[in-house]
């Protein structure tokens, strides 16, 4: 058992939102009075949820503190469960994570007030209806709307589901997968294929709770997939976290899965988690099927259907029927009917299978050996099924993102037995087995001369062993709905939305901001915003709502592939590069995703934020090796996410999750990939980013106290996973605050500091030598567009908040030395340098060093170069059209809207310069 406790903490829940005027930065007997508020507005359903929620620096010690609040008309109170996820150095409070259980009033918004524990205050606890059993077998967890119970060993990983009511609606959850030990030759040549099936095997089972709230628990269950069928060794290590909540009729279940599997040899052919359905006492015609369609559908149908026949049961039976309510005693039927019922087959297996983002298929059977009856489908399917009958209760199983995450499926079988199953396939059996090969066969590419000979052609970097699947990994959301009794259409169909859209708590923009939590190189949306700035902000809506448009119109979605976004465009196919090398996939280059958070942050758009959690969800699984001889590192943009043999932290750094980690109250899987990055340094031993390029390639050798390291492109990612495992007291953060002081001061010992581009990196020490082509430190200069691009500066600015003071002497000049002299002329350069800095790029991007060099500076001067950049070099233009056009007829596959002149790397750093500048400088606009 483990506890999360922090002090006595109570929530109240309000209609209206403060103001900005509510924010208060002074301690006194009353406390901070800050709200929270759903993003997007308050939802249908709230079945619990958890949120984060950030603090200044030293308001709050994490003893000392006591949580509470007012709201409603009553000024009832609502149990809250708290954590801290994050601290200032001085030990103070800088994010906490709160828990609210389900509630059948669910208020616009919240208000929660922070007092130290000496204070006087009128508010009470209040503890949440949950309660928790852990035994040596297995652990029960009653919500006081349902009851699970969850076995330490074996492969069942849920072994009973029950309602209030003591009715046992589900049982023996666990997972199935399906795979085989080839794919099918298209040339119809005769190829040996042994086919696999597996189950959940649990390896451990914890739980997480505190008792002195009892408002969520968490159930971590780990494991592998173990074969039941045929020779095959354990293999898919999985994920389950089970999030119940109190007064919750809801289970939310995270699942995730990593491949440690071989590209040619084991091909999954279905991914799934099934769970029995007890129907032994329902009548076969009080027995009901639903499954969500699109846009709040459902297919509603009973397991022996007594509507539409020749002879009439009568209206009241029919309309009871269809609605999912007991029917009238058989008794009063008409006898035409009731004395036929025999000859009214049962209808024993459903499927809904959704192949592509753009339709899903239904049928359905009387048993097995007879022809399947298809059922009109639709679009895209909402990703809810149910099984269960009128008296006995059932239960709803429903996938996020169902269609998006297509090949998916949703099977209904056995429900004219006494016990039915409800199988959700995260990856459809119905579909293709799963090909993870590489895409070509390496095209002669045997020697690095020819990679780099390929690179200047496709602009991608093969290499041979490098474009394996191995390690990385997938995480979905599932959630489980137990009833006593058929539930009602619209009920399952706002189950669906709420599935589809969790419920949501965020703090406002502008309280985010004053905290200084996640950075000061943001800031929201003044109301006097001159015309140019208000010019610049519609040109940022233009490329959020773009992109958001182009992934529904290009159809990027799939379970590999659901929340990427591509990098560069075909403009004479009218399409995105899918299939051209390093132009395909984008998996992170230049740091869209801390853009699209920017832009949330600033605003508090609920379609930025689902934008920017799907992106998250990708990115930080499977860009990123989380097994393996490269774990810790990302794979460079390409056809396939892992295809490219360019693997670098530049693209797993954490820095990209961070502000949903803290804002979803520290979401333990990406708290998981956060911490797994503590030995990402580990991977330089195996992996030499500069193999390719280094003119000792025959003589060099790996040094774990002498790694090159770029103090750019690595040294960003390594300070943010030092930092953020720091500052949330992770299990390594004394090594993580050690090694970021270390590395910090060596590059402030550099002569050139960030200019000097490369240094040796002490794996055990974490010191930072000169480059091996600098032995004294006379002051080596290498500059690269890309040192910044990857989250440089954000760090670097969140570090000078953290440390303020404290920050090591000659660092924070070292940097301003940097985004001074990027954007400087050849003469100002060779003047400090003794040589210029030569051609480089990505201006527009780097205008927001400029920025910060004039606000840390004061320079006016230097913050009219920093616009003159932005507005005046490389990147987007302001007299670009700025809008899309239709590109339709034969020109296109399908009509799509067209901004030819958009590209990722450009769309990435002007949103990222624009939101910077206009928080730095903005007064030097005009």
């Amino acid at each position: 058992m483990h506890l999360r406790a922090l002090g006595t903490l109570v929530i109240y829940g309000l209609y209206s939102i403060a103001s900005a005027q509510s924010y208060s930065n002074s301690s006194s007997a009353e406390g901070d009075v800050v709200a929270v508020r759903w993003i997007g507005g308050a939802p249908k359903l709230n079945p619990g949820t958890t949120f984060g929620f950030p603090w200044p620096r030293g308001k709050y010690q994490a003893n000392e503190t006591k949580f509470s609040g007012l709201g409603g008309d009553g000024d009832e109170p609502v149990p809250l469960q708290s954590w801290v996820t994050a601290y200032w150095p001085d030990g103070s409070i800088k994010w906490t994570g709160h828990a609210i259980g389900g509630s059948e009033t669910v208020y616009d918004g919240y208000k929660i007030t922070a007092t130290s524990t000496n204070a006087t205050s009128n508010s009470s606890s209040v503890s949440g209806a949950l309660s928790v059993s852990d035994s040596e077998d297995e652990v029960t967890i009653n919500t006081g709307k349902l009851t699970a119970t969850f076995p330490k060993s074996g492969n069942v990983l849920v072994s009973t589901i029950k309602t209030s009511s003591g009715k046992t609606v589900g049982q023996n959850g666990r997972l199935i997968l399906r795979s085989q030990s080839a794919f099918d030759d298209e040339e119809g040549n005769a190829t040996s294929i042994t086919k696999f099936r597996f189950e959940s095997s649990i390896n451990e089972t914890t739980v997480e709770y505190d008792e002195s709230s009892s408002v969520r628990t968490l159930v971590t269950v780990r494991g592998t997939h173990q074969a039941t069928s045929s020779a095959h060794g354990d293999w898919l290590p999985f994920v389950l976290r089970f999030y119940l909540y109190a007064d919750s009729d809801a289970i939310r279940i995270v699942h995730t899965l990593i491949f440690d599997g071989k590209a040619d040899e084991d091909f999954v052919t279905g991914i799934g988690i099934q769970f029995d359905v007890p129907l032994a006492s329902e009548e076969l015609y009080n027995r009901h099927v639903r499954l969500a369609g699109p846009d709040g559908g459902l297919l509603r149908e009973a397991v022996q259907g007594i509507t539409g026949l020749r002879r009439d049961p009568g209206e009241a039976v029919r309309t009871a029927q269809f609605d999912g309510e007991e029917t009238p005693d058989i008794s009063t039927w008409d006898t035409r009917v009731s004395s036929r019922m025999q000859w009214i087959p049962p209808w024993n297996d459903y499927s809904l299978t959704q192949l592509s983002s753009d339709g899903f298929t239904l049928k359905k059977r009387t048993k097995a050996g007879q022809s399947w009856v298809k059922i009109p489908g639709g679009t895209q399917a909402g990703g809810l099924a149910y099984l269960g009958g009128a008296t006995q209760g059932g239960l709803a199983v429903a996938l996020r993102d169902f269609w998006k995450r297509y090949p998916t499926s949703l099977d209904i079988s056995n429900a004219a037995s006494d016990v039915g199953q409800i199988t959700l396939w995260l990856y459809s059996p119905s579909a293709e087995p799963m090909d993870l090969r590489p895409y070509h066969d390496g095209l002669g590419e045997d020697t690095y001369d020819e990679q780099l000979d390929a690179l200047e052609i496709t602009y991608e970097d093969y290499e041979g062993g490098y474009d394996t699947p191995y390690g990385i990994a997938r995480t979905n959301e599932i959630f489980l709905y137990p009833f006593d009794k058929t539930p009602s259409a619209d009920t399952l169909a706002a189950l669906t939305e709420t599935a589809n859209e969790p419920p949501a708590l965020a703090a406002d923009p502008e309280y985010i901001q004053q905290t200084k939590a996640v950075g000061s190189y943001w800031a929201t949306i003044p109301s006097n915003s001159t015309e140019a700035a208000q010019t610049i902000e519609s040109h940022l809506d233009f490329l959020i709502k773009y992109y958001q448009g182009q992934v529904s119109q290009r159809r990027w979605y799939g379970f590999w592939d659901h929340g990427d976004i591509m990098h560069t465009y075909d403009v004479d196919r009218h399409t995105w590069r899918y299939d051209i090398g390093g132009y395909a996939w984008d998996n992170s280059e230049l740091s869209p995703n801390l853009f699209f958070w920017n832009y949330f942050l600033r605003t508090g758009r609920a379609d930025v934020y689902r934008f920017a959690e799907a992106h998250a969800r990708h990115t930080g699984e499977v860009d990123v090796y989380h097994i393996g001889p490269f774990k810790g590192f990302g794979t460079r943009h390409g056809v396939q996410h892992w295809g490219d043999s360019s693997k670098q932290i530049r693209v797993s750094t954490p820095i990209y999750r961070q502000v949903f980690y803290y804002l979803s109250g520290g979401d333990e899987r990406v708290g998981e990939l956060l911490h797994e990055l503590m030995d990402a340094d580990k991977a330089f031993l195996t992996v030499d980013p500069r193999r390719k390029v280094r003119q000792d390639n025959g003589t060099y050798v790996i040094d774990p106290t002498a790694l090159d390291l770029d103090l750019g492109l690595d040294w960003s990612g390594l300070a943010s996973t030092w930092l953020i495992e720091w500052e949330r007291r992770g299990p390594r953060w004394e090594e993580a605050q050690s090694k970021l002081n270390t590395t910090m001061h060596s590059i402030a010992n550099l002569t050139n500091g960030f200019v000097t581009g490369l240094g040796l990196y002490n794996l055990y020490t974490g010191v930072i030598a000169p480059p091996a082509t600098d032995p004294g430190n006379l002051g080596n200069v290498t500059v690269s567009h890309l040192s910044a691009s990857f989250g440089l500066p954000e760090i670097i600015s969140q570090l000078a908040d953290y440390l303020g003071d404290d920050m090591p002497a000659g660092f924070e000049s070292a940097w301003l030395d940097y985004c001074y002299y990027y954007g400087a002329g050849s003469a100002e350069q060779a003047a400090r340098y003794g040589v210029s800095f030569g051609s480089l790029s990505l201006k527009q991007g780097h205008s927001r060093l400029t920025a910060y060099a004039a606000k840390k500076l004061g320079n006016s001067t230097l913050a009219a170069r920093a616009w003159n950049e932005f507005l005046n070099t490389d990147g987007f233009a302001p007299d670009l059209p700025w809008a899309s056009e239709p590109v339709n007829g034969s020109q296109v596959l399908v009509p799509i809207d067209e901004a030819a002149w958009v590209a990722t790397n450009d769309a990435a750093l002007y949103g990222l310069a624009a939101i910077e500048n206009l928080a730095q400088v903005a007064y030097a606009l005009g």
